[in-house]
């Protein structure tokens, strides 16, 4: 897609110079800044009055050291991501107001920053070839934090370089320096790093383009060598075709809706730094791949803040307001861009959200805040879509309207980046609520990328709305996977059906296990969730598990009672003569989990009453 079209010998002459790629203007070209909107330059500047004095506070080798000694990897990324954070409101801050009042805490954190042994966090430290409690200065892999850091000082530099070196030459020269030894020269070096793709033994992820797009960044800002700078975009071509080329046509992410912002968005960062950089002449928004990676997002929107979510995505999700705007303008699509305009009056002046200071996302946010503002277009609440790579369906009751009953399912299979074990799971919500849910992720540690994964509960296909035969769940692996998959859709029902049994190990000795999930759309419209299953001998027990955020209340034999707080209510419906219900309580400590569902979830069991080898099981979902 761009490498066989760009990466060539007029390459050179489609980009711009260094001396020419003004992407934004800088602190000294007042114009724009000064036009923008009052109160959005009263909410930068306090984030960055916020800052003044900063600490900066100590990265102590022992914090460090943590991730190996306890699993715990919050607190030196806290503290790396703060230094960062606090930078990225200063810099703002000072392109606002203009008076020099912000350059000192500016220097202390471009200084701080860059005498930092490793700019990456613990948990990347894998990718080290001597493995340690400590990072090895020699070895300078690029992840991607340390790729996040060199866009942020590059930014830094192109913006306030003039008021810099009027302090001192010595901070844009330490910046060019730095970046120059940690990012632009391992990038061009190196071809082992996994996620450019050169080397296919791992599957790529969301890292390809989130990596790409900072290392383009630092390039393009801070190269002054013609030759380096295109062999630079060139390999970020090739790097970036061999994640699009993985990607299904649909567009889907199979990582879920929270990292759409790292690996869609971060795609579309890629794509619009090659093409401002080329005046416009590296130019791929018109591939139906590249429109389809946008629309995904509204695809999966619920309501309010919330997804579907599955893999470690949460199921509360602030999306780039601005990206998915600007996205959708790139592409003619203009429910994307509604819904970056949904989300920013939401979030009124804060014009971004990420977990790191990506500039590349606040400038444009700044520079288009009145536009988006003003912006409505067409209605993200889509009614129908089938996602047929990831095999993902959804369906609500009205177009246009998060009004009545919304289902979400999936198929796939357990190796997905990012899987939990969740072949057949389903979620419910009523006028935009949760009724059923995937619980989500939790904290990462140690444990949850690597052999100890799925001891983590939140992973496991138990804790997903989805059978357990014997207490026999799902198993992780290409292998455990969905089949016989079918999707139908008509004006009166939304359907997906497949076969659960590859997904599960030889002990659960499943012959078959068709599920078929769909919305009936009527005067009384419901969700039906209907199991068929025939087993090579008898099991004592099947078991259907349902997460749900709600107390469930038991209404009678058949008849289960879910309710929020403003009045939601379902009802669900099943064979009491044959399955007894029970509930359990399940607290949580999580800090991630606790923002998504409160201190409490609920899992609910319905149970064979008798030993069989073949049978069926059909609840109804109904709105109250």
């Amino acid at each position: 897609m761009l490498a066989e079209k760009y990466a060539n010998e007029t390459l050179g002459d489609l980009l711009q110079s260094r001396a020419n790629y003004k992407p934004f203007p800088t602190s000294e070209d007042r114009t724009k800044w000064d036009e923008l909107p009052q109160r959005l330059r009263e909410f930068w500047i306090d984030k960055g009055t916020q800052e003044l004095n900063h600490s900066w506070g100590a990265l102590t080798a022992t914090a460090y050291m943590e991730y190996s000694r306890t699993g715990n990897r919050n607190k030196y990324d806290d503290a790396s991501w703060a230094r960062r954070r606090a930078l990225a409101s200063l810099v703002i801050a000072e392109c606002i107001e203009n008076r020099g009042r912000f350059m000192d805490d500016i220097v202390n954190g471009v200084w701080c920053i860059c005498e930092e042994t490793f700019w990456g966090i613990p948990g990347h430290g894998y990718m080290m070839k001597r493995q340690d409690p400590l990072p090895d200065v020699n070895d300078q892999v690029i992840e991607l934090f340390s790729a996040e850091t060199a866009s942020l000082l590059a930014w830094t530099h192109y913006l306030l370089q003039t008021k810099l070196n009027e302090i001192s030459v010595m901070v844009c020269e330490r910046i060019e320096l730095e970046v120059k030894n940690r990012i632009l020269d391992p990038y061009l070096s190196r071809n082992d790093l996994w996620w450019l793709g050169f080397n296919q033994e791992r599957m790529l992820n969301n890292w390809t383009p989130w990596c790409n797009s900072n290392c383009l960044t630092a390039f393009l800002l801070l190269e002054d060598d013609a030759d380096r700078r295109e062999a630079a975009v060139s390999k970020a071509m090739r790097s970036l075709d061999h994640y699009i080329d993985r990607l299904h046509s649909d567009g889907g992410c199979e990582e879920g809706p929270k990292y759409w912002m790292y690996g869609g968005c971060t795609l579309f960062d890629c794509l619009e730094l090659l093409y401002g950089a080329s005046d416009g002449r590296i130019n791929v928004f018109h591939e139906p791949k590249i429109g389809q990676i946008g629309r995904y997002i509204y695809k999966a929107y619920i309501n309010e803040s919330f997804y579907v979510n599955y893999a470690d995505s949460a199921p509360k999700v602030q999306i780039p307001a601005e990206l998915a705007y600007r996205y959708g303008r790139r592409i003619g699509d203009d429910r994307l861009s509604a819904l970056g305009a949904l989300e920013l009056r939401k979030r009124h002046e804060e014009t971004t959200q990420f977990e790191f200071p990506a500039l590349f996302r606040v400038l444009p946010a700044l520079f288009h805040y009145a536009e988006i503002e003003q912006y409505t277009g067409e209605s993200p609440y889509i009614r129908d879509a089938w996602l047929d790579g990831i095999q993902m369906m959804v369906a609500r009751e009205q177009q246009d309207s998060s009004a009545g009953l919304y289902l979400a399912a999936k198929g796939g299979h357990n190796d997905e980046s990012h899987n939990h074990n969740d072949i057949g799971q389903f979620i419910v919500y009523c006028n935009g609520s949760p009724m059923i849910i995937d619980p989500g992720v939790l904290t990462y540690t140690s444990k949850s990328f690597f052999s100890e994964r799925y001891t983590i509960w939140a992973m496991q296909s138990a804790y997903h709305n989805v059978p357990a035969i014997d207490g026999i769940g799902q198993m992780n692996g290409r292998d455990y996977r969905a089949t016989d998959v079918h999707y139908r859709i008509d004006d009166g029902a939304s359907s997906l059906s497949l076969n659960l049994a590859a997904a599960y190990p030889e002990s659960a000795k499943i012959s078959s296990w068709i599920r078929t999930i769909q919305l009936i759309r009527s005067s009384s419209s419901y969700i039906e969730i209907k199991d068929e299953y025939q087993l090579e001998q008898v099991m004592n027990e099947i078991a259907l598990n349902f997460m749900t955020p709600h107390a469930p209340r038991i209404a009678g034999s058949g008849n289960i009672i879910l309710q929020d707080e403003h009045g939601n209510k379902v009802s669900i419906q099943y064979n009491g003569e044959r399955y007894a219900v029970s509930s359990e309580e399940i607290r949580l400590e999580d800090e991630i989990m606790r923002n998504a569902w409160g201190d409490r979830l609920y899992r609910i069991h319905l149970k064979s009453i008798a030993p069989t080898d073949h049978g069926e099981c059909s609840i109804r979902i109904s709105q109250m």
